[in-house]
């Protein structure tokens, strides 16, 4: 069995994340519409992540998906952005039988990591869920061998350790799996925050706000911007820009998410031009600014800006 050199164990409240529900005969079919991902053929013990694009391909939001009924659809996305979402989303429903609305109170959601994350998943796979009690987990992947779930709905954490939500923001942030934050509503193609790597990207799905922009992104060969995974001896937050040693004068990249590091700094989820890869250094929120130190990332990243993402 592989282990892991972090040290956590337990199970947090989510305050920073809530959940909207689709509910009604059409809420797969009017959501598959809407999202990046492909909702109609989403399987009832599976989750995935999707996004939400305006017009331009522009992300406004990103989400957890799962069904846990044939009629109900759940998105789980940051807080900040839920409002917005949702009243955005409720636009385009018209004459489709689903409702929408805030289920973050009816479907608490907690992170879950380490040994007791592992004890209630089982053999569980990545982006499947299982039932535990009146709650459903969905297993994330893992961060350095360290099991991930999300529990959505009632958990008794009563017999479960107490994990920081600080220290789980940190495992979010090296999972390489971003969130779009208020700060960050706009900002992003889906390729430049990594979705369609993650498969929260389905090009053969049909059309959703913004695909013709994603499409071409995608096949043109068009993306020069990608995320990539830094430590930082300074506190960072999402939306902070990046400067490029060799051009100070304009922004090289923009965080798309940000958490302490345990033994002081931050880990940071920032999209960068791929050209600044090459040589310099990058700095955080000024060109004097405190030195990233790139990381690895679980998963390859294409970095040839001349090649179709």
């Amino acid at each position: 069995m592989h282990t892991t050199s972090l040290p956590f164990d337990g199970a947090v409240r989510l305050p920073r994340w809530g959940v909207i529900r689709a509910r009604g005969a059409d809420a797969a079919t009017f959501l598959h519409g809407q999202l990046t991902s492909d909702v109609a053929q989403l399987g009832p013990s599976q989750a995935r992540l999707a996004g939400f694009c305006s017009a331009k391909g522009r992300l406004q939001a990103s989400f957890v998906i799962w069904r846990p009924g044939p009629d109900d659809v759940l998105l789980a996305c940051h807080a900040g952005v839920l409002p917005a979402t949702l009243k955005r989303l409720s636009m385009f429903v018209l004459r489709a039988k689903c409702k929408l609305d805030d289920a973050s109170a009816e479907w608490p959601l907690h992170g879950l990591a380490g040994p007791a994350a592992a004890g209630l998943l089982g053999d569980t796979p990545p982006w499947q869920g299982r039932m535990s009690g009146g709650a459903t987990l969905i297993r994330l992947p893992d961060v350095d061998g360290l099991p991930r779930a999300l529990a959505a709905g009632p958990l008794d954490t009563s017999a479960l350790p107490a994990l920081d939500e600080a220290a789980w923001r940190w495992l979010e942030v090296l999972s390489g799996v971003p969130l779009i934050e208020p700060a960050t509503v706009d900002q992003f193609v889906p390729q430049m925050i990594n979705l369609e790597l993650l498969g929260g990207v389905d090009f053969k799905k049909g059309c959703y706000p913004g695909q013709e922009v994603v499409a071409r992104s995608q096949y043109r060969g068009t993306l020069k911007r990608r995320t990539f995974l830094f430590d930082v001896d300074a506190g960072a937050q999402a939306g902070q820009e990046l400067f490029h040693s060799a051009d100070p004068g304009q922004p090289a990249g923009l965080v798309a998410n940000a958490a302490p590091r345990p033994d002081g700094g931050s880990s940071v989820l920032a999209e960068v031009k791929l050209v600044a890869l090459d040589a310099g250094s990058l700095h955080l929120g000024a060109p004097d600014g405190p030195l990233l130190r790139r990381r690895a990332l679980p998963y390859a990243v294409p970095t040839d800006a001349a090649q179709p993402a």
